[in-house]
């Protein structure tokens, strides 16, 4: 009873003025009283503090003039080697007076170091590699907590360095500054370009789904501000619980939040058009249509909303701010789709519908439309295609058994900026891991063993120590192997196996490899434990809803089969069309989370009619649950149709962000979205219903009018 009165408060003739006065007064405070702080935040490693790598970062701490970082510029020539002259500019010439080269390349950057000498502003000379075609400039700098301070200083870097380049030279500025200023620069102005893009797909897809030039504003306008708020409220949340999201958790929110409110939105108003036949009275229409709509909104919502909060559980910070955000954003899609979208659409009267009017007592044509028939069809031969749409999503699913997971560090970029080509260069010159070394960090005392037992480790190019403090020094390893790559992650463990070894050294390793590598064990980790808690959750929703068994577990073997058909499917485009080595270590976990929530929400929306159509019909027709899902499909074949191009499309936005870890997932879900729309929930599953029959709510027994008995 408190439910029917706050859906009749929602939608009533004076009370709906009310909910939209409501909306809008939570809405200002939002982005006025409740407003997040913002953050330009690019995304950190997010490993606990008692990982071994965070050790090492606060030993190095600890060390006399460790609190910096480094930019290296490398020069290269365009082609053969450097020419005396060439040699001359970036070196200089020997000044018997300090007894090291002078006037060279690097008295550029003195401004920017933070070493002195003799009260002298110091950066080292260049070191030019072997075969005469490669010269790099090492600056040390003091660490800048400010985004845009940071990425002002690169620039003015890579604007000197160009300055007075002799001919034939090339240069490029990477490096730890480098390359993480560059990383940020991904995430620079990303919030408006998603947003943007997001809003045409939407405007268009609603524009082609409705054929309206008014309908379509009001769930944009809806879906917007629930965005905006959701952008506000998830800061909040994460705050509370001291996390700060970075600049693609806030990505993923909006494309989330627009993507599931758009869905929702659709699924309102499509039931809205169907009971404006029924009813002449407005108001009761929308009533009848929040009533029959919002179990599915909620259970969906519902569905997400706890898949999400699975990553609180999860070891990487980064996946927690991303559960804990993209949550809060879920709920905020949820009430703006059954309380304010209602509330708006229900004052402005049928004439919204323009020029496509839904009158009182008119056809419904979805009884007899191609949806219909498509049921129909599929229903005088259920097996044929159930085998057919299993053996289909089977034959993509095998393309997903050869899946690499691990970019390297040069690979993170659809786009390669200015570190990454520095980096590459670098690489062909000098050891691959010269401008980020791993660190080791080992008492004083073995020092000198440590070194040692890394140098007899197969792909170490050098080992030295370069700092020490009271205690411990730290020593300074030089992989000859790519960051991030195979070859660097068992370079690592048997560096940390050998070193370890050291009897007294207590040698820890870090250092940016290492991280990596923690971070990938990381992820797996989480895996193995969020993956089995979405499922059972998800079929918990499943089994409260349908209150049914068999049901439940046949659409979530059917949707985990479509994520595994979306992986492969992505898989053969990324190694065969785009020549990408792999995938980033979050989108395994990312895609099979979004995609069987998400994918499973299709599925809510169909069965969950059918469940209503059969119910009504049972008594009336021999085969009620055959008649049902028939029924159910022509009513929302359509809009459930809509509904997954839109929340594709939407994915697909992901794109536009040149870091290839939220291409990936774009694509993967954009492809698992429309194979549960236009194969799985449109054949598979009513197959499957029509193949059980009235067996499909199993264990229930019977089905009776108006519910279950």
């Amino acid at each position: 009873m408190q439910m029917t009165a706050l859906i009749r408060f929602i939608t009533g003739p004076k009370t709906a003025w009310v909910t939209l006065l409501i909306g809008l007064i939570f809405a200002v405070l939002s982005f006025t009283v409740f407003a997040a702080e913002e953050s330009d935040v690019a995304p950190t490693n997010g490993l606990p503090d008692d990982s071994e790598v965070m050790v090492v970062e606060r030993a190095l701490a600890a060390m006399p003039n460790s609190d910096g970082t480094a930019a290296v510029v490398v020069f290269a020539t365009e082609s053969g080697e450097f020419s005396d002259e060439q040699a001359t500019w970036l070196v200089g010439e020997f000044d018997p007076m300090i007894q090291m080269p002078a006037g060279g390349a690097n008295e550029k950057f003195l401004e920017y170091t933070n070493v002195e000498i003799m009260g002298e502003s110091f950066v080292p000379p260049a070191t030019i590699s072997e075969d005469n075609t490669t010269a790099v400039v090492t600056i040390p700098m003091d660490e800048v907590d400010e985004v845009d301070d940071r990425a002002d200083r690169i620039a003015e870097i890579r604007s000197l360095a160009k300055e007075d380049l002799p001919s034939g030279m090339v240069t490029y500025v990477t490096g730890p500054e480098g390359f993480q200023v560059d990383l940020n620069g991904v995430f620079a102005g990303a919030d408006f370009t998603l947003l943007l893009a997001t809003v045409i797909i939407v405007i268009v897809l609603l524009l082609v789904t409705y054929r309206s030039p008014t309908l379509w504003i009001v769930p944009l306008l809806v879906v917007g501000v629930a965005d905006g708020m959701a952008g506000q409220i998830g800061r909040n949340v994460a705050a509370f619980f001291d996390i700060v999201p970075d600049g693609s958790v806030t990505g993923i929110l909006s494309v989330l939040v627009f993507g599931a409110g758009t869905n929702y939105a659709l699924l309102i108003i499509a039931r809205y058009r169907e009971e404006l036949l029924l009813f002449s009275d407005r108001h009761e229409a929308m009533a009848r249509a929040v009533k029959g709509a919002g179990p599915a909104i909620i259970a969906s919502g519902g569905t997400v909303v706890l898949a999400l909060l699975t990553l609180t559980l999860a070891e990487l910070g980064g996946n927690r701010a991303l559960g804990i955000v993209c949550a809060s954003g879920i709920v905020v899609a949820m009430i703006s789709a059954l309380g304010v979208l209602p509330a708006a659409l229900v004052v402005f009267g049928r004439g919204l519908f323009w020029p496509f009017v839904p009158r009182f007592g008119g056809v419904n044509k979805s009884d007899t439309g191609w949806w219909a028939k498509l049921g129909t069809g599929v229903s005088k031969r259920p097996i044929t295609v159930a085998v057919v749409g299993v053996a289909l999503l089977g034959s993509l699913a095998l393309g997903s058994t050869g899946i690499n997971i691990g970019l390297s560090e040069t690979e993170q970029f659809r786009v390669k900026p200015e570190a990454v080509i520095g980096i590459e260069v670098l690489a062909e010159a000098f050891p691959a891991g010269s401008s980020a070394p791993t660190q080791v960090v080992a008492n004083n005392d073995q020092a000198d063993a440590v070194v040692s037992a890394a140098l007899t480790v197969d792909r170490v190019a050098s080992a030295e120590v370069i700092n020490f403090n009271d205690t411990q020094s730290r020593i300074d390893v030089v992989l000859d192997a790519e960051g991030r790559s195979d070859e660097a992650y068992s370079a690592i463990v048997d560096l940390r196996a050998a070193v370890s070894a050291v009897p007294g050294a207590d040698a820890l390793v870090g250092g940016d490899d290492a991280t990596n590598l923690a971070v990938k064990q990381a992820y797996e980790r989480d895996q193995l434990l969020v993956i089995p808690l979405i499922l059972i959750l998800v079929f918990i929703v499943l089994v409260i809803l349908l209150r049914a068994l068999l049901a439940p577990i046949l659409l979530l073997s059917s949707v985990v089969l479509s994520f595994f058909a979306a992986m492969g499917a992505a898989w053969l485009i990324f190694e065969n069309v785009l020549g990408i080595s792999g995938l980033d270590f979050s989108v395994f976990l990312y895609s099979f989370l979004f995609l069987v929530a998400l994918g499973v929400d299709y599925n809510i929306f169909l069965v969950s009619r059918a469940r209503e159509e059969s119910a009504a019909l049972a008594g009336k027709v021999s085969q009620p649950t055959r008649q049902g899902m028939i029924k159910a499909l022509g009513a929302t074949g359509g809009v459930i149709t809509s509904a997954g191009v839109l929340l594709a499309a939407v994915f697909a936005v992901l794109g536009v962000l040149p870091l290839l870890a939220l291409f990936q997932i774009g694509i993967i879900v954009g492809i698992g979205v429309l194979i549960d729309t236009l194969l799985v929930r449109t054949v598979v599953v009513p197959a499957a219903a029509f193949i059980a029959g009235d067996k499909f709510w199993w264990p229930r027994k019977k089905l009776t009018v108006g519910k279950f008995a």
